[in-house]
């Protein structure tokens, strides 16, 4: 007999009704995206780059810890030892189609070498211009330093 008047009187729709009417002369949260830009987290994970210490020498010692922790196999490094006797990097490849952005290389990494970056906003138009190359992670890493820096220390009492 409940369900029948329930049923017969439309409760819910009535219901449902107020609701819309409710929420339609509210005030709207829509974000016009290009124009205004949502605020982001310092830990936001982008676009990867890699970092030079302040003298400008890369930092990756290629130690090979991110390629071996990166879930989806995205990373690949081959390494050759200098004149001097330390070890770096001669390929660095991520490939952004196979990357699932997680982080454990960042993670993974005793000198802060590969980070992901608060950038977004990428795209390819090439075939191949997923691939990106120590040269052009190194390019990242030095135009947005000073942005790394900053997040790096905003988030360091976290870590």
């Amino acid at each position: 007999m409940k369900n029948f008047f329930k049923t017969f009187l439309m409760t819910e729709l009535v219901k449902g009704l107020s609701l819309t009417f409710k929420n339609l002369f509210s005030r709207k949260v829509t974000i016009r995206y290009p124009e205004e830009k949502a605020p982001q987290s310092p830990r936001f994970r982008g676009l990867h780059a890699l970092r030079r210490y302040p003298s400008g020498e890369e930092r990756c010692i290629a130690c090979k810890l991110c390629e071996a922790v990166c879930p989806a196999l995205a990373i690949t490094i081959e390494s050759d030892v200098n004149k001097d006797g330390t070890r770096r990097t001669t390929r660095y490849d991520i490939d952004l189609f196979k990357c699932i952005y997680c982080g454990f290389c960042e993670e993974a990494c005793p000198v802060d070498a590969i980070v992901e970056t608060r950038i977004h906003e990428y795209h390819m138009e090439t075939r191949g211009e997923n691939i990106m190359n120590k040269d052009k992670l190194l390019a990242v890493g030095d135009r947005y330093e000073q942005m790394i820096a900053a997040d790096k220390a905003s988030d360091a009492p976290y870590r």
